[in-house]
């Protein structure tokens, strides 16, 4: 459990900062701010995925919720709009628990309120319920009512809505349900109460500002409907359900629900490896970011606009699946992958609206042959890996020696080189318009790490499967491989690698990237320079959230993610702080140090930041990435997949 007080739930900039997140495992979700204040377009309490796991709308953008006690009224709810804060509902709000649901509590006088927001695990539904707590609440002669007015946006996640006159507001109202349909083609949304009263006169509400949004440059401004109003009769300690969903359900069904969920949250904790707070909180973290695709599991990146990606994915898996003990959903996850192989390459990104997969990244693939080594690691299930991945692996081989998409092919000294004009594939990727901002055209430091390890993963599958030829074919150019890079990519000056390499000249750029060289399981380097390169990494780079992705030292170096996106994206990969890279760094630091006691309580430490950083921003979750200059302020989306696995692998797999 987590739990924030008072001294943060009615601080309005400290309560603004934190989010919480609710999933169904679909790719649907549910998220806002402590403050119920929506301070993104993404923030709802049911964004649907109409095709799993993506095709995502906000649906129910949130609920105007006011207690009339002894017929005084008390606005529980918070908005933002141009120039002012109306109403200021989070001056009530006393405490917020994540136990396991996002819960508020409410005090007003003697009277306390408790509201809490679960979805229900495999359906496109939200329950919010409300109960009164004080025993020394109002007396039955004085009536309690609590008002719902639902907000709707129905609109793409990515935008925002505006009041039109194609919205239907029309309300069908049956006992205990209302349904509606705002437009043609998309599904009515179905609401089950057990309230005591339905008004359906319908109204809109204007400028709702979403400040983050202003911050980051983009349509900041949205209109919402509501179609009617709902109120439920508390006075005699009853208890308030609102369930809103694409199924037509029951609100009698939302006690069992409650209890399903609780129980499969519960088999989630007691299934976390170590019974210590913070495993059992990054594990909890962990199952909303696996959810399904068609038959198989997938990994949507981050909450709240990412959706599933190749590299994300394949870099998160070992400590989401494999760490946790969930092993099963490590193989659907691969087998899914595997389907998607074209021409050497596993796809970089599904988009949201279901189109044909992007294949425009050199490391994603990659990655997947670590994830496969991972897996036997974990499991020594080396007869999954021959029946379901072996041949795609070596199909990926070939089409990377003859050469595939976006120039990326072997090199006649034994490296990969990748790369084309106007293209961003490595994991720095940021592109705006025309300009892309890291390009790094050539033989970036990391792809060579990664396909030096997949040469040896390769190759020792195919000595377990008693495939001689492949097998020396890998070690060859693995064996030519690592010859060139150590020649061409030391960097004796810095005592460090050259960032990127091509055959006019050598980026001497102090980036993140070279860290693994050394964290990898298979390595190119001594010992020695395993060492250098850890201590100049950790000198210029190291900060109590994660690397920079590059050193201040560099006059391209930005400290503050902000601004427009032009502003944002230019920050990206130039100094801006990525939490994933905290576990390839702490594994190679105990690396290098043997895993004494001592490198072990060095990396315990460098690891509290993000440990206190769960209760911050994402509650219960780790940011994507943080400022480069202290005090390093959480940055983009608040709830990142392979921060999160990185995290859990580090704890997990060092005993940390």
């Amino acid at each position: 459990m987590i739990q924030l007080q008072r001294d943060v739930c009615a601080d309005f900039e400290r309560a603004r900062q934190r989010e919480w997140l609710e999933t169904n495992g679909m790719g649907g979700f549910a998220c806002s701010t402590l403050l119920g204040m929506n301070t993104r377009r993404y923030h709802s309490l049911l964004t649907a995925a109409l095709h799993p796991p993506v095709g995502r709308f906000v649906l129910l953008s949130k609920l105007e919720e006011s207690l009339t006690i002894g017929g005084a009224q008390h606005e529980l709810s918070t908005n933002q709009y141009p120039g002012t804060r109306y109403p200021r509902g989070f001056e009530y709000l006393h405490e917020f628990r994540l136990d396991p649901f996002p819960t508020f509590t409410y005090r007003i006088g003697n009277v306390v309120l408790e509201k809490s927001i679960f979805m229900v695990h495999g359906e496109n539904t939200t329950i919010v319920e409300y109960r009164l707590l004080s025993e020394h609440g109002p007396p039955n002669t004085d009536h309690c009512f609590l008002d719902l007015r639902p907000l709707l946006a129905f609109r793409d996640y990515h935008h925002t809505t505006r009041q039109n006159d194609t919205f239907c507001q029309h309300v069908d109202i049956a006992e205990q349900r209302a349904t509606v349909r705002p437009y043609e083609g998309l599904p009515p949304l179905h609401f089950a109460h057990n309230a005591a009263e339905i008004d359906p006169r319908g109204h809109w509400y204007f400028n709702f500002e979403y400040e983050v949004e202003r911050e980051r440059g983009l349509d900041c401004v949205e209109d919402l409907c509501s179609p009617f109003s709902l109120r439920f009769d508390l006075t005699n300690d009853a208890t308030a359900v609102l369930i809103a969903s694409l199924e037509d359900r029951s609100v009698d069904g939302a006690p069992l629900s409650r209890e399903k969920e609780l129980a499969r949250r519960a088999r989630l904790g007691s299934s976390a490896p170590v019974r210590h707070p913070v495993v059992k909180t990054l594990t909890m973290a962990a199952d909303q970011f696996i959810v399904k695709r068609g038959d198989q599991k997938t990994i949507l990146a981050g909450y709240p606009w990412f959706s599933d990606w190749g590299r994300d994915t394949m870099i998160a898996l070992p400590g989401l699946t494999l760490a946790t003990g969930w092993h099963e959903t490590a193989k659907s996850i691969l087998r899914e992958f595997a389907r998607y192989v074209d021409q050497g390459m596993i796809p970089n990104r599904f988009p949201d609206a279901g189109e044909t997969p992007d294949y425009n990244t050199v490391d994603a693939t990659l990655w997947f042959f670590e994830a496969v080594r991972s897996l036997v690691e974990y499991t020594e299930d080396i007869g999954f890996v021959r029946e379901h991945l072996y041949e795609v692996l070596v199909d990926i081989v070939e089409w990377h020696e003859r050469g595939t998409r976006y120039g990326i092919r072997v090199d006649a000294d034994g490296l990969l080189i990748a790369g084309e004009p106007g293209t961003q594939l490595t994991w720095m990727d940021a592109k705006v318009g025309d300009w892309v901002v890291t390009p790094r055209c050539g033989k970036p430091v990391e792809i060579q790490a990664l396909w030096y390890n997949a040469l040896c993963v390769s190759r020792d599958l195919s000595g377990n499967f008693g495939d001689i030829v492949q097998q020396e074919h890998c070690d060859q150019i693995a064996h030519q491989a690592a010859d060139s890079f150590n020649v061409r990519f030391w960097n004796d000056a810095e005592a460090c690698l050259y960032d990127v390499v091509t055959d006019a000249e050598a980026d001497a750029a102090m980036r993140p990237n070279q860290i693994l060289a050394v964290s990898l399981y298979h390595s190119m380097l001594t010992p020695e320079r395993a060492r250098q390169v850890v201590a100049t990494v950790e000198r210029e780079l190291l900060t109590p959230y994660g690397l920079r992705s590059l050193s201040p030292r560099d006059d391209r170096y930005c400290g503050r993610y902000e601004g427009d996106q032009w502003r944002r994206d230019g920050a990206y990969h130039q100094g801006t702080v990525w939490a994933w890279l905290m576990g390839p760094f702490i594994t190679a630091y105990l690396k290098v140090n043997d895993r004494s006691d001592a490198a072990r309580q060095q990396a315990s430490a460098w690891l509290a930041g993000l440990r206190s950083h769960l209760h911050q921003a994402g509650i219960g979750q780790v940011s994507e990435i943080f400022d480069g200059d202290p005090p390093h302020s959480p940055r983009g989306c608040f709830a990142q997949a392979w921060s999160v696995g990185e995290l859990l692998r580090v704890l997990l797999e060092e005993q940390l």
